[in-house]
């Protein structure tokens, strides 16, 4: 009609899938600070931060890297997933899609391989464990993590106790002056429901006694085996882990593609 005024609909960024980006990245964000904030409080202390030289004195592995590295990872792809939605960057949003992109490319990368090659994966898992036994007594978060692991998986050592000859303070060589020769942990005790205080001298001298013996006080099943004994019992629930993880993953780079297509038929309609 004439007079009446026409209004053209051209384009439009999608308000749902930025502010659900946006949303979702945020979480992300802080979560990746939290992480990284536990690895930096725990590096404090243990001095590492005061002394950079002393992250190569441990000869095991640090569970701090673990957090360092999840952290850092999380904390980069929620702040350009998070930044990137809120301004409406291209650059940073295309930056998160290839991030991300290469992220699940790597773990689907990692899970075929480690389907292919099973056995040097055991063989590599058990020079891992044996190679942290050795190191126990050389980090307080290596020794709770691998206490934690054997009471876990009701485990001692890689394939038994007697894996824990590779301490220096377990090991039952006659040069060898530790209260603790031929022990193991105590995290390797067959632990008794009547009792209120962890005995944590439970473990000494048991490697003296006979194998069967030892089966009345220690779990004499190596922690290699029973690892992989409950991956194959819960397979259906790291399976499905795995599968949500990948599908939030391609989720997140649909989203964000979803949004660098929206922003650039907008700038086009200028």
């Amino acid at each position: 009609m004439p007079g009446k005024a026409q209004h053209f609909q051209g384009p439009q960024v999608s308000c749902c899938a930025k502010y659900l980006l946006f949303a979702s990245n945020v979480l992300f964000w802080l979560l990746g600070a939290a992480f990284l904030a536990i690895g930096l409080w725990a590096w404090a202390e243990k001095g590492v931060l005061s002394n950079l030289s002393s992250i190569t004195d441990l000869g095991g592995f640090d569970p701090v890297w673990l957090f360092l590295v999840v952290g850092g990872v999380m904390f980069v792809l929620g702040f350009t997933g998070c930044i990137g939605a809120l301004r409406e960057n291209t650059l940073l949003l295309k930056f998160f899609s290839v991030f991300l992109g290469l992220i699940f490319f790597l773990e689907l990368t990692a899970g075929v391989l480690a389907f292919i090659f099973k056995d040097w994966i055991k063989d590599q898992l058990n020079f891992f464990i044996n190679n942290n036994v050795k190191a126990y007594r050389d980090d307080i978060d290596l020794q709770n993590l691998i206490d934690f692991a054997q009471e876990y998986w009701s485990c001692c050592g890689a394939h038994g106790p007697n894996d824990w000859n590779l301490n220096i303070y377990f090991n039952c060589t006659d040069s060898n002056p530790s209260r603790e020769r031929c022990g193991v942990p105590f995290s390797c005790c067959l632990k008794d429901p009547a009792e209120d205080v962890l005995n944590t001298q439970c473990g000494y001298d048991v490697r003296l006694k006979l194998e069967l013996e030892q089966q009345s006080f220690i779990h004499t099943k190596g922690c290699a085996g029973q690892f992989e004994k409950w991956l194959q019992d819960n397979l259906i629930v790291v399976a499905g882990t795995f599968i949500g993880v990948a599908l939030l993953q391609i989720f997140g780079i649909c989203l964000a593609q979803n949004l660098v297509s929206d922003i650039n038929a907008v700038k086009a309609n200028w």
